[in-house]
């Protein structure tokens, strides 16, 4: 039975509610919301009541989740990061497009599907869903671990890979020569190096000056960064490339900015409400009528995406001198196909180089890979634990390169977050700067964060009562969280997102008087500062120490 609405704003408003309703079930069977939502999308899909009638509509707000996503994604990466992953990132990327593209066209080949079939078939197992999986590594927040970096490194050569792969089948199946290919390819590279110095250039000499005079207003700081977020991301298509590489670029192109976790912050709802449409628009362009004399082929291709994928990766990291950890965890984010993988299916049934057959084929292995990674990755590290004692084979006896990474990223570590750089906190940085701790500042004036802080210590942008910026914080190796604020509301949020976030350090916060300060104390904090109060008690102690030197001295 289809439904018809009377206009889009009622279907749009339709598939709100169902997502929420879906999401409801989902989470009381607990079930990860992404499989929800991409249920939901089969259910109002072809498949299901064709319900979805407003498709420009919303495959256009899914766009611009995508682009939330990956310019979110950007903006964590500096480039210290960029140029410690990048050669891992780029050997991993090309060697599991390698591998899958091998083994892929050979299980095809011995399944009885035609040469060209293989090959897209074995194309199209190698493409993994960046959406899908930053999605996932954020809400696990572990985009910024060392697995989550590789593996986000290694996705974008995927999709940089993908760019090439379907400009040259376009070329093909369009009559076009080799030549034509080398030109397309040529004008690709061109514009990629070109789009790169450009943003260098702005990084540079632009940026800077434009986010700080916008940060005056969150407001306007927040629609530019969404506004340059979407315009890199169309420029990128233009360019030849996906709008996930432009918009990657732009949340890179001002990641080294001290307002990037402010930015974030204030993004993340509205970057989890659009994405909510892309999950349901993957789910609605799946057709399962065609699929059921596919089941066996698909099945099996499955079963080597989810197990031989995964193990690609970790022979990869492994001879790179990788734990077995970190290259089991990285493995799983190429454990299913990307919806790019069901774009290119398309792309060779459009050019009439694969059957329909072939494309059901495909499909089926994406709602089967998608549906099953996602459990694998949020529940990885239990995964890892049971399957560990038989993972040595995948680990050289002594991991040098990840043992080297380590010791770089702890020098870079902070010990101390110190949130507020009055005259309170300036004096509490110098101290603890003087006594060698290694602090990370935050504050929420930006001239005090342009200036940054003496010491050298790096200074930030946030706000100390947001749970979003809280939730944004590297803590894992943070022992003290101290706020000089002295607003009982700000200490009480920040005590609430430590919590929420399950920080295991100490937490020190500051208070007028006795009575906030036992509120405080009562809500978790470890240490409550009373300004005026100690400032006193220091004072007296140091003219009592001086006097008693003296009574000393004359004495003697």
């Amino acid at each position: 039975m289809k439904f018809v609405f009377s206009d889009i704003f009622t279907e749009i408003a339709a598939l709100l509610f169902l997502a929420a309703l879906f999401g409801a079930i989902g989470l009381r069977l607990k079930q990860p919301l992404i499989v929800s939502f991409i249920a939901l999308g089969i259910f109002v899909g072809p498949s299901g009541l064709e319900l979805v009638s407003a498709n420009d509509q919303v495959d256009l707000l899914a766009k611009l989740g995508i682009a939330l996503l990956l310019f979110v994604v950007g903006l964590k990466l500096d480039m210290h990061i960029i140029r410690t992953m990048g050669p891992v990132a780029l050997a991993t990327g090309l060697g599991q497009v390698f591998f899958t593209s091998v083994f892929g066209y050979l299980i095809a080949l011995a399944l009885g599907i035609s040469p060209v079939g293989a090959v897209y078939v074995a194309v199209a197992l190698t493409f993994s869903s960046t959406i899908i999986i930053v999605k996932l590594l954020s809400d696990k927040r572990e985009v910024n671990a060392l697995h989550g970096r590789i593996a986000l490194g290694f996705l974008i050569v995927q999709d940089i890979v993908v760019v090439l792969v379907m400009i040259g089948l376009t070329a093909f199946g369009q009559g076009g020569d080799f030549e034509s290919l080398q030109n397309e390819a040529l004008k690709v590279l061109v514009n990629g190096t070109g789009l790169i110095l450009a943003i260098m250039l702005l990084m540079r000499y632009v940026l800077p000056h434009v986010l700080r005079v916008l940060v005056k207003s969150q407001e306007l700081l927040l629609l530019f960064a969404i506004a340059w977020a979407v315009s890199l991301a169309t420029i990128g298509v233009m360019l030849g490339f996906s709008k996930e590489v432009g918009a990657f670029l732009a949340g890179v192109s001002i990641a080294s900015s001290p307002y990037k976790n402010l930015i974030a912050a204030r993004m993340v709802g509205l970057r989890d409400f659009l994405l909510l449409f892309f999950f349901i628009d993957l789910g609605a362009q799946m057709d399962l009528s065609i699929i059921g004399q596919q089941l066996t082929p698909a099945l099996i291709f499955s079963v080597f995406v989810l197990l031989g994928n995964p193990l690609i990766v970790m022979v990869i990291m492994g001879y790179l001198g990788y734990r077995k950890r970190t290259g089991f965890l990285a493995g799983l984010a190429v454990a299913q196909i990307s919806e790019f993988s069901l774009i290119l299916g398309a792309l060779g049934v459009k050019l009439g180089h694969i059957t329909p057959q072939i494309l059901s084929v495909i499909t089926l292995v994406g709602v089967v890979t998608i549906s099953i990674s996602t459990y694998m990755i949020i529940y990885s590290h239990q995964l890892y634990e049971k399957l560990a004692p038989w993972m040595g084979i995948f680990e050289r006896k002594i991991a040098y390169r990840e043992l080297q990474e380590d010791i770089d990223a702890f020098d870079n570590r902070a010990n101390v977050i110190l949130i507020g750089l009055g005259r309170f906190g300036t004096g509490i940085a110098d101290i603890l700067s003087a006594n060698h701790y290694r602090l990370h500042c935050i504050d929420f004036n930006p001239d005090l964060v342009h200036k940054g802080h003496r010491s050298g210590n790096p200074v930030y942008y946030g706000d100390a009562e947001d749970p979003e910026f809280i939730s944004t914080l590297s803590l894992a190796h943070v022992k003290w969280v101290i706020s000089t604020a002295d607003d009982p509301h700000v200490s009480l949020s920040l005590l609430q997102g430590l919590n929420n976030q399950d920080f295991q350090g100490k937490i020190a916060v500051t208070a007028h008087n006795h009575a906030i300060a036992d509120k405080l104390e009562q809500a978790g904090a470890d240490l409550v500062l009373i300004p005026y109060e100690d400032a006193g008690k220091g004072a007296a102690a140091q003219i009592m120490e001086m006097s008693n030197k003296q009574t000393s001295v004359t004495n003697i």
